[in-house]
């Protein structure tokens, strides 16, 4: 059996053994043995006298913590830090000033407790971000809609410029009839992104439709709960925001009739659904506003092959830096 050794040790486990055999149990002297492996006298009696007390198991490394630390941070100090890190998210000098200490050893305890970035933290409640992920592909579903302006024909602002930009919405209103704003220039409407995400595998399906009802999001349920049995996968749990068409008796009923547990977000914390927003800015980012398109239908048009890409070859940080498809291991061929 191998065990860590610390960077600057001399000898590994195995070889302290063999140094203090030597010594104990064949004799030889402690300057002829710390001569062979090259180390001190002291040293060499060290490995022999934990050989004689402790027997091989003494050769492993010891931890370097002393035993005592009577200038440690107290409990109850650090318990006031903590507290005022959750409920205020005061910094390292805030907190010092207000227990009188020192802010670095503030920071110490903020570091020892994992809470030094406020990132680690909720934003609503201050506490520790806790992260879950279910055992088994189709265990739990996210499903959400993402919303995007459809492109001007011509190209949309963001890349033409706002002058640019309103000339080309004006003509592709004119030339699809798109209804005015009340408060603004024409519209040329919305696209409604209706995207499901595997919570094990964050395998995702992705339909654009042109609005998000109660039709619409169970038709997109349907689609999404074959496409996974076509990969092996059956679909146990489907989580969603409180929106309206999640609250619908035909979205109950779709759900009953496909052996679906429907779930829902708590009001006003879309944390909970926290990994489809996420991919909603990978989304956005690497296909929606990676580049220019001329058209909405060009746009649209990229998308199949940007969610193969996201599927099946862009690694995920959260899983290991692999791709998502690699996770469903029932699937056939999932690696190509």
């Amino acid at each position: 059996m191998s065990h860590a050794t610390h960077a600057n040790a001399a000898l590994t486990p195995r070889a302290r053994l063999k140094l203090a055999r030597l010594i104990v149990d064949q004799g030889w002297s402690v300057p002829r043995a710390a001569e062979r492996y090259d180390v001190s006298w002291k040293t060499a009696k060290k490995w022999a006298n934990r050989y004689r007390a402790e027997g091989p198991v003494g050769m492993l490394d010891r931890s370097s913590r002393p035993h005592r630390q009577p200038h440690r941070t107290p409990a109850p100090v650090v318990r006031k830090i903590v507290h005022l890190r959750w409920k205020q998210r005061l910094g390292p000098v805030e907190i010092a000033d207000r227990l009188g200490m020192a802010s670095s050893t503030v920071h110490a305890v903020l570091v020892r407790c994992r809470i030094n970035r406020l990132t680690h933290l909720d934003r609503v409640t201050g506490e520790p971000i806790r992260r879950y992920e279910h055992d088994h592909p189709g265990d739990l579903l996210h499903q959400d809609v993402k919303k995007l302006g459809r492109v001007p024909d011509g190209g949309g602002w963001r890349y033409v410029g706002r002058q640019q930009g309103e000339k080309n919405r004006s003509t592709t209103v004119a030339r699809t009839g798109a209804p005015r704003s009340k408060h603004r220039d024409p519209l040329i409407g919305t696209c409604y992104l209706h995207t499901i995400i595997d919570d094990y595998s964050r395998v995702a399906y992705v339909e654009a439709h042109d609005d998000e009802t109660k039709e619409t999001a169970a038709l997109v349920l349907r689609n999404a709960v074959a496409w996974f049995a076509e990969r092996g996968v059956t679909v146990q749990r489907v989580l969603t925001d409180n929106g309206g068409c999640y609250k619908s008796h035909l979205w109950r009923d779709t759900c009953a009739e496909l052996g679906i547990t429907p779930k829902r977000t708590k009001p006003y914390r879309p944390q909970t659904n926290g990994k489809i927003e996420r991919f909603h800015r990978t989304l956005a980012e690497g296909w929606a506003f990676k580049k220019f398109y001329s058209s909405e239908a060009a746009r649209l048009a990229a998308l199949p092959g940007w969610l193969h890409q996201y599927n099946h070859h862009r690694p995920h940080s959260a899983i290991g830096k692999r791709s998502p498809i690699t996770r469903l291991d029932n699937l056939a061929g999932h690696h190509s």
